[in-house]
């Protein structure tokens, strides 16, 4: 009889995106405990805030599954979003595992990877609808809709049962690029029996169907087809549907398309490398664009959620070298408030609307935009086809995940189970239940440096950016007696016309003075010591003056 280390089982792992929407990375482990394979299914990023200044891009910690680097079989990558894929030439060098993508995500990974010279670095690409086999286990491919091109879902074959692994998706009946969903595929998988599915869950609040592009692309032409003057469109620069959506309702309009921004010349590039945006006309450029009178061009802009150094970000600023917007021009928003972003646009709509430039966003003019994820209807659908098991929401907040797994049942699917990231999840055999936890964290990106997310520097960048921070300097003789000083100074700390910084300043010197004369003859030969005394006494000043407890940087000299 096989003892139940020994014996084979089926393990689902995220390690990024359950509890989250974005920073996707997960983990399917086949065998026994002590000797388990490993494939990845995409490894992406999420960006910084707020809470962690200085910090724009984020990372999921890979720290469990690089113990066991050497038992992975292969990254797969579902599609090209961030989110998916945007921590590989990051986390690659850790993991040194053979990369597996579809021809438009291997475009733009070559291209993150060469910028991280990485370019040595294969991809082997696969055909839509392709095939990978690692081990024990096989990958198969299955077309779906989403807001970028090649969006796959992975039917992950093992000895103990299929996996329907759906990454992000919706049902788009008329996507304008690229294949529609292949229900026949998932209602096979179905048939043959899916032991479980791990799904997207962003809309799983929202009643009814997300739309289709077929209906935007409508919108935008009656739009943009009844402006005056010069305009603007920002989108999602990944959503090449969208892109050509613009361009021919510009073409239809008279209007030249001028590209503007890094990602959206990126991205127009991968399109036409698998044969997308043809048979339109060529760009302008941003210098000839400028020549030309303002019902005949269009800009094609990055920007739309108000990314300060985006195009649309230094337009509104005036910063922009070629491209200007004022009284009599339009920008038209065909994109979502991603949730977090709503102060920087609406600054960056309110900087527009400043410089007389008319607005339109999809709150005023429904059709514009429509979402890239399945809204209730179409999950409902997606279960008739696959019929799983199993339900496994991930790719939402924990909200959303267990608001899916009320849906599943409802749904009667037999099982649900709704991870945290770390959480390892024992598919088969027997029932599906959470049978382990493993570290799962982030990782900043700060200057270039990857760093922990509790780290030193940001947490002192924080308490700084809260509470300010006060720099003291004292110079001591041979004896421990002060020579000069103390000398305070402050960054980020008010004052006001009844007690002036310099005032206060003064104040807090003397709080030192006092401080470093309490200590006794031998504590003052000890520099940390008369720092931390220092620390202390400014710290107490502090939050009696201000009720804040700055940082306190001392320096001490001595002749």
């Amino acid at each position: 009889m096989t003892k139940a280390k020994d014996q084979d089982e089926l393990v689902f792992l995220p390690l990024g995106g359950s509890n989250e929407i974005g920073m996707n990375f997960n983990l399917y482990g086949y065998g026994p405990p002590h000797a388990r394979k490993w494939i990845v299914v995409d490894l992406g990023v999420t960006f910084g805030d707020v809470t962690t200044p200085g910090v724009e891009i984020i990372l999921p910690d890979p720290a469990f599954i690089v113990d066991y680097a050497d038992d992975i079989l292969g990254i797969v990558l579902t599609h090209a979003h961030e989110d998916h894929i945007g921590a590989v030439a990051w986390l690659w060098p850790k993991l040194k595992a053979p990369l597996y993508a579809t021809p438009f995500t291997a475009f733009l990974l070559r291209e993150k990877l060469r910028e991280a010279d990485l370019e040595a670095v294969e991809i082997n690409e696969v055909p839509l609808g392709g095939s990978v086999e690692l081990g024990p286990f096989t990958v198969d491919l299955i077309t779906l809709t989403h807001s970028i091109p090649e969006p796959n879902g992975l039917a992950i074959r093992t000895p103990l049962g299929t996996v329907l692994h759906t990454g992000d998706w919706k049902i788009d009946p008329d996507p304008v690029l690229g294949g529609v969903t292949d229900e026949d595929a998932i209602r096979r998988l179905g048939d043959e029996g899916v032991l479980a599915m791990v799904c997207d869950s962003t809309n799983v609040f929202v009643d009814g169907t997300a739309g289709s592009e077929a209906e935007v692309r409508d919108a935008l032409g009656g739009l943009i087809g009844g402006l005056k003057g010069t305009v603007a469109v920002a989108c999602f620069a990944s959503n090449v549907a969208r892109m050509d959506s613009v361009i021919r309702s510009a073409e239809a309009a008279g209007r030249k398309v001028c590209l503007v921004g890094r990602s959206m010349i990126r991205m127009a590039a991968a399109a036409r490398s698998v044969g997308l945006l043809h048979d339109i006309g060529e760009f302008v450029s941003e210098g000839e664009a400028k020549h030309l009178p303002p019902d005949k061009v269009l800009y094609l802009c990055t920007g739309s959620q108000g990314e300060p150094r985006a195009a649309l970000s230094r337009i509104a600023d005036g910063t922009h070298p070629h491209v200007s917007l004022g009284a009599g021009d339009s920008v038209v928003f065909s994109s979502r408030v991603i949730p977090g972003n709503e102060v920087p646009i609406r600054n960056l709509q309110n900087k527009l609307a400043d410089r007389g430039v008319r607005l339109y966003t999809e709150r005023d003019h429904p059709g514009i935009h429509v979402s890239g994820h399945p809204c209730r209807d179409e999950l409902a659908e997606m279960y008739r086809w696959a019929r799983p098991q199993v339900a496994v929401p991930t790719h939402g907040e924990r909200r959303h995940l267990l608001e899916h797994v009320a849906f599943a049942r409802d749904l009667q699917v037999p099982q649900a189970v709704a991870p945290r990231n770390g959480d390892m999840v024992r598919l088969a055999p027997g029932r599906a239940e959470i049978i382990d936890e493993v570290p799962a964290g982030r990782i900043y990106v700060d200057a270039g440096v990857l760093t922990p997310e509790n780290g030193d520097a940001l947490r002192e960048r924080r308490h700084a950016a809260y509470n300010g921070m006060l720099a003291v300097s004292v110079v001591l003789d041979g004896m421990g007696r002060i020579a000069s000083g103390p000398q305070v100074r402050a960054l980020g700390l008010p004052a006001d016309d009844d007690y002036p910084l310099d005032d206060v300043l003064d104040d807090l010197a003397e709080e030192a003075e006092q401080a470093i004369g309490r200590l006794s003859g031998d504590d003052r030969e000890m520099d940390d010591t008369v720092e931390t005394a220092i620390s202390r006494a400014l710290k107490k000043a502090s939050q009696r003056i201000w009720g804040k407890r700055p940082v306190v940087e001392t320096t001490v000299l001595r002749v």
